[in-house]
């Protein structure tokens, strides 16, 4: 493609966009082939999951950089020629000081509304069983990048971005393909490595609920994953002692780590983050629909749809976790409790998130009327409340039972349902190495995914 044809004609921006004494900015729009090293990148068009960069504004001088560029989507870049260094390049020269300046719009997806009904869960392309291998998997190399982009952080140092999109990528493939099987492995998560799976599950969440809402395309659904990854970045500024207090926090040590969204809000700004869901996820994750959330005190409409997500997502997998203070919640009481937290969530958000879900999530242990104790493997979107279920233990008998998989929809399966159980309650602890065991999977995975 020519120069003519792919840009727009060089324009001077204002003075305002430079320091005091420094010459104004002269932009000009061209096509990423004809970026060359020693060019000032001011913007890079289209959304900033499209190309490789974490940040703009910076000179080109990496050939990496520059060919990854070059083989990125980008349409566009909008480079600084008077801050640029490229040699032996004819550059036209600037237009008149009379000309107006030109600002360079920055462009954030609109934030669409919830819908007003409840759409039903997605279809899987393979089961729970089929998926938790490859899933177990994905969550121990999602573990280990998020490990180091958190001590990427902490040293100050800039985030890989394109290992980011790998994490969300390999993630959202996943949810794809079974849409409880990476979250449900990443609820197993241990004290020690709570923070990185943490991030991990409220990421592969968030892609679910994204779909489930139906509010874009993959693209936007990937940005939403890079939110739910990074939302809680901000906690590599937590002092250790507090982070990872074995037991609750004082009034001091709790208004300290209030503060993770700012500090995460300004790690990101300052790294140059572009996308406007990713700040606005990480800084307003802990908003409540009734105002009482921090840091900002928002309330109703005013926390965007994002974030609002973000708040379910995150909240549902803490409660669901195992801590030192506190014992998890199973995952079908946690959404009963949360439906019931009035003024907490959005609601339309919270019941498109319980209908994703289901009355019974996966992993749940459940007992039956038959009484018998049975693990639940599938939703059934016709009735969340008659899933596939795993049953392994008679009630009764007071023992283990060949295993035998049920539908409860099926018309030939006299059963239902009758509670929510808790593993701690049948000796069925450590639950981790009973679950591996259900789900015919290798102990050593699930406890590297954990």
């Amino acid at each position: 493609m020519s120069s003519g044809a792919a840009i727009r004609e060089p324009v001077r921006a204002g003075q305002s966009a430079g320091a005091p004494g420094e010459a104004a900015p002269v932009l000009r729009r061209i096509a990423p082939g004809e970026v060359r090293l020693g060019h000032f990148i001011h913007a890079i068009d289209g959304s900033w999951l499209s190309h490789p960069f974490w940040k703009t504004k910076f000179v080109l001088a990496d050939p990496a950089d520059l060919a990854a560029l070059r083989a990125s989507a980008v349409e566009a870049v909008l480079i600084d020629e008077a801050r640029s260094v490229v040699e032996a390049e004819v550059r036209p020269a600037p237009p008149p000081a009379s000309q107006a300046a030109v600002r360079v719009a920055e462009r954030a997806p609109a934030s669409p509304k919830a819908p007003s009904a409840d759409p039903a869960p997605l279809p899987q392309s393979c089961s729970v069983v089929e998926e938790v291998a490859r899933a177990a998997q994905i969550v121990n190399r999602s573990k280990r990048v998020v490990m180091q982009m958190f001590n990427q952080a902490r040293l100050g140092r800039v985030i890989e971005t394109a290992r980011v999109l790998s994490v969300v990528d390999e993630i959202s493939s996943s949810v794809a393909r079974n849409s409880s099987a990476l979250a449900t492995l990443a609820r197993l998560k241990t004290d020690d490595d709570y923070t990185y799976l943490h991030s991990v599950a409220v990421c592969a969440l968030m892609v679910n609920l994204a779909r489930q809402l139906r509010i874009g395309d993959e693209a936007l659904v990937r940005e939403l994953g890079v939110a739910g990854l990074l939302h809680d970045i901000g906690k590599v500024g937590i002092p250790g002692q507090v982070l990872n207090k074995p037991g609750r926090l004082s009034d001091e040590e709790f208004a300290l780590m209030r503060e993770h969204p700012g500090h995460g809000h300004r790690l990101l700004r300052d790294a140059g983050t572009e996308s406007e869901i990713v700040l606005d996820v990480c800084l307003h994750h802990h908003e409540r629909i009734d105002g009482r959330g921090y840091p900002d005190g928002l309330s109703g409409d005013a926390i965007g749809i994002f974030a609002r997500m973000g708040a379910i997502c995150d909240v549902y997998d803490a409660v669901t976790s195992q801590r030192a203070y506190k014992t998890a919640w199973e995952a079908g009481d946690s959404l009963a409790r949360m439906l019931k937290w009035e003024g907490h969530f959005d609601p339309a958000i919270l019941r498109a998130f319980i209908r994703s879900m289901g009355v019974y999530p996966v992993g749940t242990l459940v007992r039956l009327r038959s009484d018998h104790l049975a693990l639940v493997l599938e939703l059934n979107a016709e009735d969340l409340t008659r899933p596939v279920v795993r049953v392994f233990h008679s009630i009764a008998g007071a023992a283990r039972i060949p295993v035998r998989d049920l539908d409860l929809m099926s018309p030939s399966v006299d059963d239902s349902i009758v509670s929510r159980e808790s593993p701690r309650d049948w000796n069925l602890m450590p639950w981790k190495a009973q679950w591996s065991a259900l789900m015919e999977l290798d102990p050593d995975l699930v406890a590297g995914a954990a």
